[in-house]
């Protein structure tokens, strides 16, 4: 596996999507993941089976164009960035290149279109072996990184891959809209456990007025508008309070905006989260909240698992209306999105929503049953096993 974004250690509170992932499809294969040494992180470890190879791009010092917010958030805020970017693309190919070779990799599974698809499809091009790659795109790689050049490069890759996946049907019209051969794409998520971690616990005290946010502190997850919100919300339920689980480039610019708002005494920034401590939040909110945007740049959410995560410990939920949410919810759509920028209609559906709790949990226990079937981890994980081997002996 070629990855960006991926735990730097256990617990770490990055995404970590992608391990889940890979730690399931070690019961089936040999798992390497190939992705960026970030400070602290050890260079070569095993983690629940899977052998997790980091390669260094820069000095530990420099090594900060992955996390804390993502590549494309990163190299926005901070343009010296891109000078990072061609060592980090050249020592993640050399490093996938040796491994190809030193192992004999049967497939490779490329997460993200750009650079990690691209790497998998010029291996092709390189002495050796030709390594079949199947690759999956998340959201970013497709809605924020944008131009005629990039999308070339985009449709290049899907030219070269044996498969590829995207998390939603939104992001397939969005490879159509840019003229990209889609005929080996399918729409193949990534799962959440739902059997396990993010499940009710009948024994958990749900609160009444407690809302909860849980993200990265960026402009796509549209933090700022629920902050714009709130006044509103506390005109109607005074007792009202918000949690925000998560880290990121705009956490400075969001604590100064409730204080501006008059908001500390309503809002608790909780910082980063471990994974393990998420579910107690889920199922102590009386509302989770994802009010999901286009961010300037076009980046919006692929999928929005945290969302998932939300539903499955049976929280209600209240969310921002981009493309993607309709996989989640299907027609039901209506009923749980807002659009999150007008501040007026997103504090109404909070405190609709807060007005009615027990409508508010039959909804919920509802929606848990539809999404269950469509998103837990078993069937994610067999269906990329099979892509993953349909592709190896195709090769």
């Amino acid at each position: 596996m070629l990855a960006s974004t991926y735990p730097r250690w256990p617990g770490d509170p990055e995404p970590g999507f992608v391990h889940e992932l890979a730690k399931r499809l070690a019961h089936t294969f040999r798992v390497i993941v190939l992705g960026p040494h970030a400070p602290g992180a050890k260079r070569r470890e095993t983690m629940d089976g899977v052998e997790v190879v980091r390669y260094r791009y820069a000095p530990a010092a420099l090594e900060t164009l992955v996390n804390d917010g993502g590549i494309v958030t990163n190299l926005k805020r901070s343009r010296w960035k891109l000078l990072l970017v061609p060592a980090f693309v050249l020592a993640q190919a050399w490093a996938a290149w040796r491994i190809a070779r030193r192992e004999r990799i049967d497939v490779i599974h490329a997460h993200w279109l750009l650079p990690q698809g691209l790497i998998a499809a010029l291996l092709q091009s390189l002495p050796g072996r030709k390594v079949p790659f199947v690759v999956t795109s998340h959201g970013a790689d497709l809605y924020a990184l944008r131009g005629k050049a990039l999308e070339a490069l985009k449709r290049f890759v899907l030219r070269r891959c044996a498969a590829a996946t995207v998390v939603s049907s939104a992001m397939l019209e969005s490879l159509r809209g840019i003229g990209a051969p889609t005929g080996k794409v399918s729409v193949l998520s990534m799962g959440v456990d739902l059997a396990q971690r993010f499940a009710p616990d009948p024994s958990a005290q749900r609160s009444e007025r407690e809302l909860l946010f849980v993200g990265r502190l960026v402009e796509k997850k549209g933090l700022r508008h629920l902050l714009d919100a709130m006044p509103a919300v506390l005109r109607a339920h005074p007792q009202a309070r918000l949690a925000v689980a998560g880290f990121g480039p705009e956490e400075a610019a969001l604590k100064q905006q409730t204080r501006m708002l008059g908001l500390e005494h309503a809002v608790r920034f909780l910082g980063a989260v471990p994974q393990a401590d998420l579910p107690s939040l889920y199922r102590r909110a009386a509302l989770f909240v994802a009010p999901f945007v286009r961010a300037a740049s076009g980046d919006e959410e692929g999928l929005g698992l945290v969302l998932v995560e939300a539903i499955g410990c049976g929280c209600p939920v209240v969310v921002g209306n981009v493309a993607a949410m309709g996989e989640v919810f299907g027609a039901e759509l209506p009923a749980f999105a807002v659009d999150a920028r007008d501040a007026q209609a997103l504090a109404a559906r909070i405190v609709a929503a807060l007005a009615d709790p027990a409508a508010s949990r039959r909804s919920a226990e509802t929606l848990r049953a539809a999404v269950a079937g469509r998103f837990g981890w078993e069937r994610i994980a067999d269906a990329y096993a099979a892509l993953l081997s349909r592709a190896r002996a195709a090769a």
